[in-house]
């Protein structure tokens, strides 16, 4: 059997404990969760190396829908993404889309963006780029 003073000693280390435990828990709590540094386009680009103007275009589009969670793209932001990315930018944009388009990788949208043609990517086409542009077995 416990004596008097084992009891008290007891409970307050219980309590302390509850304490520093309370204390724990709510630092825990209100410290932010670290924010995910993001990659840039021309990092992406960068690490998927596409080797045409048609692969960087399905690169971008890919970096549009996934980094920058856009539902669709279309040309402008195409160009614009060439841009920030200090690419040069194709001649001729809806034709890389277009090749896209026939190989499966792209389809138009339903909807247009700024009264434009808006594209997506198809599950091939992220597949395609996941895969560093080898078809997926």
């Amino acid at each position: 059997m416990m004596s008097n003073g084992e009891t008290v000693e007891i409970k307050k280390r219980l309590e302390e404990l509850e304490r520093r435990v309370t204390t724990l828990e709510t630092s825990t709590q209100a410290r932010p969760a670290p924010v995910e540094k993001g990659i840039s386009i021309k990092e992406f680009i960068l690490s998927k190396k596409p080797k045409n103007d048609v692969q960087r275009t399905l690169t971008i589009g890919y970096y549009l829908e996934k980094h920058q969670r856009l539902p669709s793209f279309n040309v402008k932001d195409i160009e614009n993404a060439f841009r920030a990315a200090k690419e040069k930018v194709p001649k001729n944009i809806p034709d890389t889309i277009q090749k896209n388009v026939s190989k499966g990788h792209m389809t138009e949208a339903k909807e247009k963006k700024e009264n434009l043609k808006a594209y997506y990517l198809t599950n091939t086409g992220e597949q395609f780029v996941e895969n560093d542009f080898k078809k997926s077995k």
